[in-house]
């Protein structure tokens, strides 16, 4: 819970916890009993669910235990019933043995019948509780706090949860890491009855996804993802101490920077309360366990910990014994120990006392140079914190170097950015480093803080020329490649001057450079390459050899050349240097992404399997996230339409900085919107992909997306307006000699050209792609172009675009493209209406088979449309029939689309519906499936099964 701006609560997360206590008090009798550390939002938990099961306040009595000394016996239950005047009937009507608590409820005395003595006061008090609640009829009866609880309470609450009452709901809140050693909340186990609802309900913390939810209803949209992060390390998910952070951020005012607002704080004080109260319990040995574990900062074995603390074996075993007693420390692993969570660990730390905390650093250091091999990035920290930077720079050198080596980045990657921050580090370990770090962004797909200090270095005036040449390399090539953005092609041309004494790895900006299919296209490139084939035979170099070989692969397979493949299989796979195997896996990854530009489908797949099986294998994240986009590309080609939107989402979140992953998302959504008929869905996708393709410097992304855009301007604006998207995509087509990618392009350019009156025009580019296609291996753009030429013929040799339509269809087959098969069917069936009605009408049933198989909603429609236009009879059915209570084909194409969140005017443009006809198929949707619309595609998903 936090309260936002209004004042008013906004609860987030949890939403499967709520329903399940919500649907427990909806069937009462229940106990439910909800556990949860201190700050996790039980009691809001509670509050929610009560209001989800629509109970009405004053039929929930709520009663709290208090951490003091000796609690009073029985008394959250009394101060529950306490408020339960409202609901109690005459005196007459509640039963004789309720009067055993008149003197515990004065308040209610007087509607209580008169006490019967005789037997225990326990008993008295159970019974009396029991004819009580009984007479309040439907309660929920909820205690709070139940760690604190005195016994006789336990005793009452297991009881009336062993026998509950119809009616009755109780609901116990409590800490299970502060209950008493070896008892249970309810003073024995419990397990509910039959007949009874509930069980046991654990609250876990938030995650990042929560903290962030959580963290916009306080400041809007001011709150970032890296902010939810922060705020989720330093809470370790508890909502109070969220809350306490938001509050701190919000008091700063809106031109502050919430991370620094958040340093200074120190961490939420309740928080750090709560922890402080926890160390304070211990013990001398518990104390100094606790100390050396924070000081260790990670999991430590029973004898580390005694080496550094000093302590006998046998001391600091009860001293583990009390840390993990009192819930501070964990066992994460078997016989490794460690902190619960992050900030328990940091506010330990702090409590140390200085000459204290510096000899157990002393200590861990000469106790892990015992092992082997050394934890040097341990050592470093070790190092660090005893206040010698000069032996810090090297300890943090020497463990860069050792987790690169190990392939673990991830560790090296911030020890060199923190050394980089150092101001008085030495020139020369100024260069490795930054050189070091160079190397690990080469093959981050998301490094993005490498990336800003690369910026940032290459503006130090104390790095030598040539190392600022190595480092603006990368940052251009991260720029360029990763980023998709071709303004890093400049940074790489800087810095192709900057190493002209080290002709190698000039050469290797030079192949880096070849690859700007905007600069002069492939002639160009061509010119670069020999270049850098010239500074290599100056100085051979087989790593950028490498790289040169994957760059000349890539340009043979743009140009559809049939020697390319036997090249392949020569491509080292074993190399021991990790760059032969990132430059293998780069070429296999090019060849294949362009093989299904050119249409080599199957031979795609089997090298964008083994590229990602290599760059996972070789840690070369950025080479695997390319690879899982284009295999998802390939299955949305080849029809497996069933959840790529959830499988690109996901890759998205995983890889958030790669550029390419969110434009080859948005062609592929734009792509089933345009099936299903989203037509404003579709444009706005396949602009978003169009902003990418005019910054990118390969051609295919600016080609793929005119095509689309220029598909949906005809349908919708017209050819003048298609012309002007495809214009400048046709020039860059012919400027990058991209023929062999020109699939998409070719049979939309042709038919605006047509619907703007350009014959010529239309003519001469069907001309211009069969001569620049002549002998080339892209079946793809040949079964593109005959497409296109289909759509040229059509109003002067029908006979002619007949057969052009056929072989584009047979090799659209050939391939394994059943939407593209569809496409070329119902062009066929078009043209064919006249001449052979009954081919025609089968071939258009064909199409719209197809096209309802894979769920192109949109274009069925268009069938069935085109059908009735045509004269040429209806589908082949069963005959009319009643659905009943099922939905019929016309309804289930209604709820797909309203389940995809499509409006009404969406669908009756994508079934060529009227208005009217479609507010009646939705209506029927809704009361068949018996949901609100929003609820249809979860609904239609159960239904499947």
């Amino acid at each position: 819970m936090v309260m936002n701006g209004g004042g008013v609560p906004a609860f987030v997360g949890r939403r499967s916890e709520v329903a399940r206590l919500a649907e427990a008090l909806r069937a009462a009798p229940a106990v439910v009993l909800v556990e949860g550390g201190a700050g996790i939002g039980k009691s809001v938990l509670v509050e929610r669910a009560l209001a989800e099961a629509a109970v009405p306040p004053h039929r929930a009595l709520t009663g709290r235990c208090h951490p003091v000394a000796e609690p009073t016996p029985y008394g959250p239950l009394f101060d529950a019933l306490r408020h339960s005047g409202p609901l109690l009937p005459e005196a007459e009507q509640v039963p004789r043995s309720a009067g055993a608590l008149r003197p515990w409820l004065p308040d209610l005395a007087s509607r209580l019948p008169e006490d019967v003595t005789g037997g225990s006061e326990q008993y008295r008090v159970l019974q009396g509780a029991r004819a009580l609640l009984g007479a309040l009829g439907e309660v929920v009866l909820q205690v709070e706090d139940a760690q604190w609880a005195d016994r006789a309470t336990r005793e009452l609450l297991l009881v009336l949860a062993r026998d509950a009452q119809p009616g009755l709901s109780l609901v116990v809140t409590y800490r299970a890491d502060e209950m008493p050693e070896g008892t249970s909340v309810l003073g024995a186990a419990y397990r509910c009855p039959p007949g009874v609802a509930g069980g046991l309900l654990q609250v876990p913390p938030l995650d990042e996804t929560e903290v962030l939810e959580l963290a916009r209803a306080e400041l809007g949209s001011g709150a970032t993802p890296a902010l939810a992060a922060l705020l989720h390390e330093r809470s370790g998910g508890l909502p109070a101490a969220v809350l306490e952070d938001l509050v701190t951020v919000r008091a700063s005012g809106p031109h502050t920077d919430p991370p620094t607002v958040l340093a200074a704080a120190g961490l939420p004080r309740g928080l750090h309360d709560t922890i402080t109260e926890r160390l304070a319990g211990l013990g001398p040995d518990g104390r100094l366990v606790v100390e050396t574990a924070a000081v260790l900062d990670g999991p430590a074995t029973e004898e580390l910990i005694a080496e550094v603390a000093a302590l006998p074996a046998e001391r600091v075993s009860a001293g583990l014994v009390e840390a993990l007693r009192a819930a501070v420390l964990d066992e994460p692993e078997p016989a490794r120990y460690a902190f619960r969570w992050a900030p328990a660990r940091e506010v330990a730390y702090r409590r140390i006392p200085g000459p204290i905390r510096s000899a157990l650093h002393r200590r861990a250091i000469a106790a892990l140079r015992t092992a082997e091999p050394q934890p040097l990035a341990r050592i470093a920290a070790h190092t660090r914190a005893l206040g010698d930077r000069e032996a810090w720079q090297q300890a943090a050198e020497a463990a860069a170097e050792q987790a690169v080596q190990q392939g673990d980045t991830a560790a090296a990657g911030p020890l060199l950015r923190e050394l980089l921050a150092e101001a008085d580090l030495a020139p020369e370990r100024r260069g490795r480093a930054a050189r070091a770090l160079s190397g690990i962004a080469a093959n981050a797909a998301d490094d993005t803080a490498s990336t800003e200090t690369l910026a940032g270095i290459i503006a130090d005036p104390r790095l030598p020329v040539a190392d600022r040449g190595e480092i603006r390399l990368t940052l251009g090539l991260r720029l360029a490649v990763q980023g998709g953005d071709r303004s890093g092609f400049a940074q790489i041309e800087q810095a192709a001057d900057e190493l002209a004494e080290r002709p190698a790895r000039a050469a290797r900006a030079l192949v880096a450079l070849a690859m700007n299919e905007r600069d002069g296209g492939a002639a160009a490139g061509w010119e670069r390459m020999a270049k850098a084939a010239a500074a290599l035979e100056a100085e051979p170099d087989e790593e950028v050899a490498a790289a040169y070989r994957a760059t000349r692969l890539t340009f043979q397979a743009r140009e559809g050349d049939p020697e390319l493949w036997p090249e392949l299989d020569r491509l080292p796979r074993d190399a021991r240097s990790p760059e032969l195997v990132r430059q293998t896996t780069r070429a296999l990854f090019n060849v294949g992404d362009i093989a299904l530009e050119t249409g080599h489908d199957q031979r795609a797949g089997r090298l964008l399997a083994e590229s990602r099986a290599l760059a996972r294998q070789a840690a070369i994240s950025y080479l695997e996230c390319y690879s899982r986009i284009a295999l998802l590309r390939l299955d949305g080609l080849a029809g497996r339409w069933q959840g790529l939107e959830e499988r690109f989402e996901a890759l998205g979140t995983e890889f958030p900085d790669v550029a390419m992953a969110t434009a080859e998302r948005a062609m592929l959504l734009g792509r089933l919107a345009a099936a299903r008929g989203r037509l404003a869905l579709a444009r706005a996708e396949f602009t978003s992909a169009a902003r990418y393709g005019e910054r990118e410097s390969q051609v295919t992304a600016a080609i793929r997306s005119a095509a689309g855009l220029a598909g949906l301007d005809l349908v919708e604006r017209g050819g003048q307006a298609a012309a002007e998207v495809l214009a400048p995509a046709v020039g860059i087509l012919r400027q990058a000699g991209a023929w062999a990618r020109s699939a998409e392009l070719l049979p939309v350019a042709i038919e605006t050209a047509r619907a703007v009156g350009d014959e010529d025009g239309a003519r001469h580019l069907v001309e211009e792609a069969t001569d620049a296609l002549h002998g080339i291996d892209a079946p793809a753009a040949h079964a593109g172009l005959e497409l296109a030429r289909g759509v040229l013929l059509e109003a002067t040799d029908s006979c002619g675009a007949i057969e052009a339509y056929r072989r584009a269809r047979d090799s659209w087959r050939a391939i394994g493209r059943p939407y593209e098969v569809a496409r070329a069917e119902e062009r066929l069936a078009r043209t064919l209406a006249e001449r052979d009605p009954q081919t025609a009408a089968e071939r258009l049933a064909a199409a719209e088979a197809a096209y309802t198989t894979l769920g192109a909603a949109s274009d069925a429609a268009r069938c069935q449309h085109a059908r009735r236009d045509l004269g040429l009879g209806r589908m082949a059915s069963p005959g009319r029939r009643g659905y009943g209570e099922a939905l019929s084909p016309r309804e289930r194409q209604v709820a797909e689309l309203v389940g995809q969140g499509a409006s009404n005017q969406d669908v009756a443009q994508a079934l060529f519906l009227s208005p009217r006809t479609v507010e009646h198929h939705v209506a029927s949707v809704l009361r068949k499936l018996g949901v609100g619309r929003k609820d249809v595609g979860e609904a239609l998903t159960e239904a499947e099964g």
